[in-house]
């Protein structure tokens, strides 16, 4: 009787284990991608009065047949001159990463990807520090591309899983391979719109934030954000 139930115990935890998303496996819906530019206003929480932080625009763009283009670009109220652009390549059918850049004030990163390693550098702007970037990695998408991705899964109401993620921050207790985490789909109503809502948390934050997406159901447009960074709270909101 104690092998039959240390028998179950085991086949229950492989049934119940939680699915383990890369690019080998992900099951996204390349045909859903389409050439877009979208606006989203970010806001920010404080003291029960939301703040206009800035806009974000983003670019989706195939270049060829095979590669994704991601680029958004935000524009901060306070700083309006301020150069602040993220650009990531990816492959269209599965979300291969290919580039990720980041410019901004703070620091400048460039990451280039292959199947098994990651090279590239950081430059912190204010202490002028630069790391090289060179680490051994497989079947990972990059950080940056997880939220777009997530539009393009077969999501569906009990929907969960895992994402294995590369970030790269050296100012994180954790860099390189990491995981995202689908904690949980809902079926619901956005202004009209039937909505897929996704909430999410990952490695970066120590799953200290959770992020929650509203997506329309036909045409899988993000059409807001909400974040929770342990009590702080920011959204971004679709305007076009």
């Amino acid at each position: 009787m104690r092998t039959f139930l240390f028998l179950l115990l085991l086949s229950s935890a492989h049934f119940f284990s939680q699915k383990l998303l890369t690019p080998e496996n992900s099951g996204i819906d390349s045909k859903r991608i389409k050439d877009e530019t979208s606006e989203t206003v970010w806001y920010a929480e404080n003291a029960g009065s939301r703040i206009e932080v800035g806009n974000i625009i983003t670019e989706t763009r195939k270049l060829n047949k095979t590669d994704l283009l991601i680029r958004t670009t935000v524009k901060l109220k306070q700083a309006p001159d301020a150069a602040w652009t993220d650009s990531t390549i990816v492959k269209a059918s599965d979300f291969l990463p290919v580039y990720h850049s980041s410019f901004n004030m703070m620091r400048d990163m460039v990451l280039k990807s292959d199947r098994d390693k990651v090279t590239g550098y950081y430059l912190d702007k204010k202490s002028g520090k630069k790391d090289v970037i060179d680490t051994q990695v497989k079947n990972y998408f990059d950080s940056s591309s997880y939220p777009m991705l997530i539009r393009f899964l077969p999501l569906k109401e009990g929907y969960t899983a895992d994402i294995s993620i590369f970030d790269y921050n050296p100012k994180s207790e954790k860099k390189g391979m990491m995981k995202a985490y689908i904690l949980e789909v809902k079926k619901s109503d956005y202004k009209g719109k039937p909505t897929w809502v996704v909430k999410t948390t990952d490695d970066i934050s120590n799953k200290m934030t959770t992020t929650t997406y509203y997506i329309d159901v036909q045409t899988r447009k993000a059409l807001k954000q909400d974040m929770d960074m342990n009590g702080r709270k920011m959204s971004l909101e679709l305007i076009q």
